[in-house]
């Protein structure tokens, strides 16, 4: 009688790291973009179909590590907007999503408090974008929304976006890459100062790069400085929110006047698409909706995405 030996068990297949982000990397990285969110809107950004625990856990691991730190709104049940402290400004600053971006670290709760306004608002109109694309089949990310974008003008002035998106249009076979400067207003700021913002794009839409950059002389056209960081100029889109519906429609008005009126913001008009709309209507229809009223020509409402020149 002969014996056979067992079948030589297979090498187990040597480890490969999933390509997948786990959730406490995703969670640092959203606070380093965004600055500062609440619990409920990273489970939005990041995990819309989880619980609130799923998120509430890692976030309070984070928190013992001491890489984060939260406040609570006010009149809010309790609500936490969460933000990175030094120590994760300094464990992110290096992570290639986030290369490039200055480290924005919160130092205590208190001065957290003072940017809670216009910080979450500005994440809440991210949102309306991000809950479109996953409705859509769209690309828009939670790293597709950068805040505070500067933009040097000369060595004193810069022009300063609110936001910068990044939005992949997928239409049937064709995808169709959109760039969009965000002005989030919370009317805390004059009608004229917020229609003035026009008056700065325009500026930055025909202002020159400097000499040591400049193309030869055949190319003047392509002189502009902004071509530094973009193919196409970012089309530009205010979100509005803060007051009356009446006060808001007044607001708008007030931009197209500014559009109509100031001859440097009219040839950007020409060349790029305007628009405006309420924070309200992107959060109960969507922005791809008829919500977005163009600030040249007739005041039609469309989708952010059809606006022209």
């Amino acid at each position: 009688m002969t014996s056979t030996s067992p079948p030589a068990r297979p090498e187990p297949p040597p480890f490969t790291p999933s390509p997948i982000e786990p959730l406490p990397h995703q969670l640092l990285a959203a606070l380093a973009q965004h600055r500062m969110a609440t619990t409920g809107q990273l489970r939005l950004l990041l995990r819309p179909h989880a619980t609130r625990q799923a998120i509430s856990q890692p976030l309070n691991r984070l928190r013992t590590h001491g890489l984060i730190g939260y406040t609570v709104l006010p009149r809010s049940n309790r609500t936490r907007a969460w933000y990175l402290t030094p120590d994760g400004a300094r464990l992110t600053r290096n992570w290639p999503a986030l290369r490039g971006r200055p480290p924005y670290p919160i130092t205590s709760a208190t001065a957290a408090s003072l940017k809670i306004p216009h910080t979450l608002t500005a994440v809440r109109a991210h949102l309306t974008f991000v809950r479109d694309a996953r409705r859509r089949g769209d690309e828009h990310g939670h790293l597709d929304w950068t805040p505070e974008v500067a933009h040097p003008l000369s060595e004193r002035e810069r022009v300063i976006a609110d936001a910068v998106m990044h939005y992949t249009l997928n239409e049937g076979q064709q995808r169709r890459k959109l760039r969009a400067f965000i002005e989030i207003d919370r009317a805390t700021m004059s009608s004229e100062r917020l229609a003035a913002k026009l008056i700065d794009y325009a500026r930055l839409w025909s202002h020159p790069q400097p000499a040591n950059h400049r193309r030869p002389r055949q190319h003047a056209e392509t002189d502009a400085a902004w071509l530094r960081w973009y193919p196409v100029y970012p089309r530009i889109l205010f979100i509005l929110t803060g007051a009356s519906r009446t006060t808001l429609t007044n607001r708008i008005n007030d931009l197209r006047d500014m559009t109509a009126q100031h001859p440097l913001v009219a040839a950007l008009a020409r060349n790029v698409p305007l628009g405006a709309a309420t924070l309200n209507d992107l959060e109960t229809a969507s922005p791809s909706q008829n919500v977005w009223v163009c600030l040249a020509g007739a005041p039609d409402r469309q989708p952010w995405h059809t606006l022209h020149p």
